[in-house]
């Protein structure tokens, strides 16, 4: 079996940072989104995986994920020249895929399931598509679901006005060498894209068998800022462990679960986890609360920072709170009016702010 990891895309629900960093490479607890779906195919013994990548960002997640030895894989990066819709992605990558089975995985989730339990499911009881659902408060942003008394698939619409379920399609998908055909003979939707659903409403029309596995665990669709922060809690909350590796003084608090890396220096702080200090940070006279991620190189002083993603070089100073705030790279925030005692910020890289 082979994995096709879609990361493509233009992110435009997370611009401005999305302007200078694809949305996979955006920071959850200090790692890359993309690099949690990579974990999962690994887990399930796939070797052999295709990234989907786009010419404005793909240079960029190449370096990042380089040539997959770090999960003891071969990586084929496969270009697609635009975002033409998920089966238009399977199409570009046919000559990777040839006619083995494969795993599809969208590069901007994050699940809570067992993705090698998956893969042996459908191991053991073959079938022309095997589909992972999640039931949502709200379908009509998603492709939707409807299921025979056996589970399988008898209808998909994408984005229903009025669904006639909650199931929704995760961006988790099986398949065999038959949707390639499926996707031959479909449609660009209205919105001018090649969608994955048409193609399995294809196979579903063509009496070809279409399974499904509801996850009953956690789906983080990371398109949104708050859905952004929402999965940095979560994370930290579920996987941190206790780890400080860097240098804490005697005038410093840390309490829980906190993962301080190699290169960090906390002086006359308070840190509560679940929180995350990447490597090479300056933590000073500040605090930092739980759920909160602050990535590599940034210097913290004299500020309170809780419910936060912090990327990389960033430079915060005198900020009283800041909370429920995503911060891309190289941002400098100062304060110097007395005034201010709490905001939200939700700002791309390189900004400088004072207030």
């Amino acid at each position: 079996m082979k994995a096709l990891v879609l990361a493509g895309g233009k992110g435009t629900r997370l611009k401005p940072l999305t302007n200078t960093i694809p949305k996979q490479l955006l920071p959850v607890a200090n790692r890359p989104i993309l690099f949690y779906v990579l974990d999962h195919i690994a887990k399930a013994g796939i070797t052999d995986v295709g990234i989907i990548i786009s010419p404005e960002t793909g240079a960029q997640i190449k370096e990042a994920a380089g040539d997959g030895l770090r999960w003891n894989a071969k990586f084929t990066y496969i270009l697609q020249d635009k975002p033409a819709g998920l089966a238009h992605a399977v199409k570009t990558a046919r000559a990777f895929l040839g006619d083995s089975p494969f795993l599809m995985f969208l590069g901007d989730n994050l699940i809570n399931a067992q993705i090698d339990a998956l893969v042996k499911e459908y191991d053991n009881n073959p079938s022309d598509a095997l589909v992972l659902l999640k039931e949502v408060a709200d379908p009509r942003m998603f492709g939707v679901a409807e299921l025979n008394g056996d589970g399988e698939v008898v209808k998909l619409v994408e984005k229903p006005k009025e669904p006639k379920t909650n199931l929704a399609l995760v961006g988790v998908y099986l398949f065999s060498k038959e949707v390639h055909k499926a996707i031959s003979e479909i449609k660009p939707s209205q919105r001018g894209e090649l969608e994955i659903t048409d193609a399995i409403q294809r196979l579903i029309d063509q009496n070809k068998k279409v399974r499904s596995h509801t996850l009953t665990g956690w789906w983080l669709d990371t398109g949104k800022k708050d859905d952004l922060l929402e999965a940095n809690s979560i994370v930290l909350d579920e996987f941190l462990v206790r780890n400080v590796e860097g240098q804490v003084d005697d005038k410093s608090r840390v309490e829980g679960r906190i993962e301080i890396k190699k290169g960090a220096v906390i002086t006359g702080s308070e840190i509560r986890g679940p929180a995350s200090i990447a490597e090479d940070c300056r933590i000073s006279n500040s605090y930092i609360g739980p759920f909160t991620s602050i990535g590599r190189g940034t210097v913290v002083a004299d500020s309170s920072i809780e419910h936060s993603v912090i990327m990389a070089g960033c430079n915060i100073c005198r900020v009283e709170r800041l909370s429920d705030s995503l911060i891309g790279t190289g941002v400098m925030l100062t304060k110097r009016d007395k005034e201010f005692k709490g905001m939200s910020l939700f700002v791309g890289d390189d900004a400088r702010i004072q207030f």
